[in-house]
C-alpha cells in the first residue's frame, strides 16, 4: 500500500477523521469555514470526478505515486461539498452549505426589512433555513439597531418552528448512534431530542450577526466623505455589509457545537446499552 506523502499544515490524510480539532472552538470553526468555502461552487465535473477517484484509490489501498495529504483532504472537501453522503447524488447548488451564502442573501435582505411584521419575517426565515435544510436595509442609525433587535425574537421564534417541524420525525423515531469505528449501536429518541436541542440553539444564534452588525457600521461608514459625497453607493454598499455579515455569522453559529456529538450509553435507552460495552456513542447532530 503506498503511503501519501505528509504536507505542511495538513495532518496525516483519513477518510473519516476531521482535519481539524473540533474539540475546541477555534477548530470548528476552521471546519465550517471550510465546508462553506463558496468555491467549491465553482468545480467542474472533470475536478469532481478526479476527487471521487482519488479518495477510491486510497481507500483500496491503491494511491499513486507522489499524492501529498494536502491533495487527498482537498479532494475530500470537494466530494463532501458537492455529492449526498447518504444518496451518493449530487446536491442542488443552492442547498448545499457552500450556496447557503450566495444563495441566500436575497432572503436575507427581504428578513432587514425596516420595522418588518411578524408574518414578513417568518416568510423570509422560512425561506433562508430551507437551503440550510436543504442546507431593502433600513438606515443605519440606532432606531434601526433596535428595530432589527425587536425582530430577532420573531427571527430566532421562526427558527425553532422551523426545526422542529422538519426534524420532528427525527423525535419519534431517533437517529443512529455509532460506535469509534461507525458501527452502528442502534437508533435513540433521547439522542435525536439532543441532535434537535443543539441544532435549534445554532439556529438562534444564526441571524443575530445579520440583524446586529448591519446597523452598526453602516451608521459609521455613513459620516464618512467617501459615501458622503457618493449617496448613490449607500443602498450597494449597506448590501455588501449585510452580505459579508451573514457570512460571518454562519460559521460562527455552525461551530457553536461539534458536527459529531458524543453521548455516554449510561444516557440512552436500555437497549442500547444492552447492545454495547463502548463508554461513548456518537450521532451526527445535522445542521
Amino acid at each position: 500500500m503506498v503511503s501519501s506523502i505528509p504536507s505542511s499544515g495538513y495532518p496525516k490524510f483519513s477518510l473519516t477523521d476531521s482535519r481539524f480539532d473540533e474539540k475546541t472552538y477555534w477548530g470548528r470553526l476552521k471546519r465550517c469555514l471550510d465546508v462553506t468555502d463558496p468555491r467549491t461552487l465553482f468545480v467542474g465535473e472533470k475536478k469532481l470526478q478526479d476527487s471521487i477517484s482519488l479518495l477510491t484509490q486510497f481507500k483500496n489501498g491503491a494511491l499513486p505515486h507522489g499524492t501529498t495529504d494536502q491533495k487527498l483532504w482537498e479532494a475530500r472537501k470537494v466530494k463532501e461539498a458537492i455529492i449526498h453522503p447518504d444518496t451518493g447524488k449530487k446536491i442542488f447548488m443552492p442547498f448545499r452549505m457552500s450556496g447557503y451564502v450566495p444563495f441566500g442573501t436575497v432572503t436575507v435582505l427581504g428578513m432587514l426589512l425596516p420595522a418588518p411584521s411578524f408574518p414578513t419575517v417568518i416568510f423570509w426565515q422560512l425561506g433562508l433555513t430551507t437551503l440550510v435544510k436543504r442546507a431593502r436595509i433600513s438606515n443605519p442609525s440606532m432606531k434601526a439597531l433596535l428595530q432589527q433587535l425587536v425582530a430577532y425574537p420573531a427571527t430566532a421564534t421562526a427558527n425553532i418552528c422551523n426545526v422542529v417541524l422538519m426534524r420532528n420525525h427525527e423525535l419519534f423515531t431517533g437517529i443512529e448512534v455509532k460506535d469509534k469505528n461507525g458501527n452502528v449501536v442502534g437508533t435513540s429518541k433521547i439522542a435525536a431530542q439532543k441532535a434537535v436541542f443543539e441544532t435549534t440553539l445554532t439556529r438562534v444564534f444564526l441571524p443575530l450577526p445579520a440583524l446586529v452588525i448591519p446597523p452598526l457600521v453602516m451608521q459609521f461608514l455613513e459620516r464618512t466623505k467617501f459615501l458622503m459625497k457618493r449617496p448613490r453607493l449607500h443602498f450597494p454598499v449597506q448590501v455588501l455589509v449585510c452580505v459579508a455579515s451573514f457570512g460571518f455569522g454562519l460559521p460562527l453559529a455552525i461551530a457553536l457545537f461539534p458536527q459529531i456529538s458524543k453521548v455516554s450509553p449510561s444516557t440512552l435507552e436500555p437497549e442500547i446499552q444492552k447492545n454495547t460495552k463502548e463508554t461513548t456513542l456518537y450521532y451526527n447532530k445535522g445542521l
